[in-house]
């Protein structure tokens, strides 16, 4: 589906208002209104930007291999578009794995992490040619027995630094008690991990990651330059160069209060910089994991307010958008705070004097609130919410409470050179285009996912 209105053109519109058109845009062609209650929505050439940032900021790295986390926005359009930008793809699943081969990346440049890979992933990612990081050495003794000599694939360890956690404990992957990789600072690690790469010339890298949002840039610095003197220490141990390679993770925060882009990836690589100066002498290529850094700010969750009511002295208003799309800022607000947009049913923002409202969701328990006393003009009844920087991991991957069907999703972008003589005072507008990247989930379709083709297979009887 190809759909097109008008829109501001990059750059000309306020900081503020992004994605105003596009949500006045969404409205008049249907895609958000009564028969499409909650959509998500991605900015292409805004995901084409955060890439080119990426790329700039390593542009001095002599070889580095810049994978995008599949779990941040896994639907197969959007991983297409990243391996047009370059991108390679770290994938932790068989179906992700599956989605970035149906993307179209080469096997070369995708990345298998898993702290739970069945033999069975282990044989296909080594018969593919993807590379593949150990979680423990448990699994590198299942490597072991699986590998053919000729398979292409990179093979690594991964290693928790234990450098400690971040403000948001369960984004936290290199506390002491983490269940990832193989803990650094415990007593007998350190030698065990020499001699698992002495006995095998086949174990070239070494992998860590930090943690995401929540951590800071010190602390994830710290953490890779563990993981660097690690590196050094092998190499000199066993007098050959068989660490070659280090995979140092993603986890760039995200700022969730305004639009404004920090920490930046110029300033990861300044923090790096900092922490081991030789990280980026050519000595070993590198590979990057970033995921919600390179979408979060391309992307937001528009929802249809259905009612509104008070209870209590408060104002609720309920939309489409809860837990079932917003789940991680339902369940701890605090952790994942959302900036909200009010819009009227013709999708143009609205003004008037600010009033306390708690955004609610649709889901059947008390705490689906995505926001709570949020200071904006009053909604009523048809009108629209936008749920800001959920361009990762939000509605591309809902949950099925309630049976929710999952929200379309579409993909958009403003066509410079064009003109529809815009009196807002904003600048001329440019046609912006939608395009499907995933349909809504039918009824049809949440029928058949919840066992339809068996809906007699408990109650039938022998004889």
């Amino acid at each position: 589906m190809t759909q097109t209105t008008s829109a501001h053109q990059g750059g000309t519109a306020p900081p503020g208002a992004r994605f105003d058109a596009v949500v006045r845009a969404a409205v008049g062609q249907g895609l958000l209104g009564e028969g499409g209650p909650v959509a998500g929505f991605i900015d292409t050439e805004g995901v084409r930007a955060s890439v080119g940032a990426l790329h700039d900021a390593f542009a001095a790295t002599p070889e580095v291999l810049h994978t995008f986390a599949a779990k941040a926005c896994s639907l197969v359009p959007v991983l297409r578009l990243l391996a047009d930008c370059g991108m390679g793809c770290e994938v932790a699943s068989p179906g992700e794995l599956r989605l970035a081969v149906e993307a179209g990346f080469a096997p070369s440049r995708v990345v298998l992490d898993s702290p739970a890979k069945t033999r069975e992933e282990i044989r296909l990612a080594l018969a593919l040619g993807v590379a593949v990081n150990a979680d423990s050495l448990d699994e590198l003794r299942r490597i072991d027995a699986l590998r053919n000599p000729g398979s292409t694939s990179v093979l690594g360890l991964r290693v928790n630094p234990q450098v400690g956690g971040g403000s948001i404990g369960p984004m936290s992957t290199a506390t002491d008690t983490s269940k990832f990789g193989v803990a650094l600072r415990d007593p007998g690690a350190r030698e065990a991990i020499v001699e698992a790469f002495r006995v095998r010339p086949w174990l070239t890298r070494l992998h860590t990651h930090v943690g995401s949002q929540g951590c800071p840039l010190e602390l994830i610095a710290d953490g890779v330059a563990r993981a660097y003197e690690l590196a050094e220490e092998i190499n000199a141990t066993l007098g050959v160069r068989r660490v070659t390679s280090l995979d140092i993770g993603g986890g760039l925060p995200v700022n969730f209060a305004d639009e404004t882009v920090h920490p930046s990836y110029a300033d990861y690589v300044a923090a790096l910089t900092a922490a081991a100066p030789g990280l980026f002498s050519g000595r070993y290529s590198l590979v990057t994991e970033f995921g919600r850094s390179l979408l979060a700010k391309n992307g937001f969750i528009g929802a249809r307010v259905e009612y509104t009511k008070d209870a209590g002295g408060r104002r609720i208003a309920l939309t489409h958008a809860g837990a079932q799309t917003a789940t991680r800022s339902v369940l701890m607000p605090d952790a994942w705070p959302l900036r909200i947009g009010a819009f009227g049913p013709d999708g143009t923002p609205k003004t008037g004097p600010s009033l306390a409202q708690d955004i609610a969701g649709p889901c059947c328990f008390a705490g689906d609130v995505v926001a709570y006393g949020r200071e904006l003009p009053e909604l009523a009844e048809d009108d629209v919410v936008v749920l800001y920087d959920t361009g990762a991991y939000y509605f591309s991957t809902p949950w099925a409470y309630n049976s929710l069907p999952r929200p379309a999703v579409y993909g958009f972008r403003a066509v410079a050179g064009q003109e529809d003589g815009s009196e807002d005072g904003s600048g001329h507008d440019g046609p912006v285009t939608f395009t499907t990247v995933r349909d809504a989930q039918s009824l049809d379709d949440i029928a058949a996912e919840s066992g339809l083709a068996h809906a007699d297979a408990l109650i039938q009887r022998d004889g």
